[in-house]
Formats: structure tokens, C-alpha cells, sequence
């Protein structure tokens, strides 16, 4: 009896991940944002839910100087964030 396996019979191609690559901010245009955001993680006891409104200025850097692709920030998860924003400025009468 054989106890060979054939590992030849499924063949793994891999792919990119399904938001894209993140490239690497070599000119550290955002490490300001990057900074806030983990200083306020250490403060926080490291409770991201505290730190979401500097999450959110971080992935702005980044769309903004193109090293991620461009999102609604809906889609990533700010929506509640984007909204208090809005109802925070005055309306022009």
C-alpha cells in the first residue's frame, strides 16, 4: 500500500488581494497622520473605535497623495464619521 500523496493535482495560482496593494510611503508623506493615529492607540489602550476619526485622516493622506486607490470613505467604514461632519458646519442662509 502507497501512502504517497500526489500533490500535483491542485495547483495554487495566487492573486492579488481584492483591494489592491498598498505601496509603501517611502517619502513618509503621511507618517504625521500615522503618527496621531498610533499615539492616540497608545492612549487609548490600543481601542481602535477611539482612534477612528485619525484612522480616517490617515486613509485621506494616502487617497490624496495616491498611494491607495481612491474610496468613498462609506466604503471603508466612516460613514457615521462623515455624517457628524456634516451636521457639525453652520448652513449658509
Amino acid at each position: 500500500m502507497s501512502t504517497a500523496m500526489n500533490f500535483s493535482a491542485k495547483s495554487f495560482t495566487p492573486r492579488p488581494p481584492d483591494k489592491g496593494a498598498f505601496p509603501l510611503d517611502h517619502f513618509g508623506e503621511c507618517s504625521a497622520f500615522k503618527e496621531q493615529f498610533m499615539e492616540c492607540l497608545r492612549h487609548s489602550g490600543y481601542e481602535s473605535a477611539a482612534c477612528r476619526q485619525r484612522a480616517m485622516a490617515y486613509l485621506e493622506c494616502r487617497m490624496d497623495r495616491q498611494l491607495m486607490a481612491n474610496e468613498p470613505l462609506e466604503k471603508l467604514g466612516f460613514k457615521d464619521l462623515i455624517n457628524e461632519k456634516s451636521e457639525e458646519k453652520p448652513e449658509k442662509l
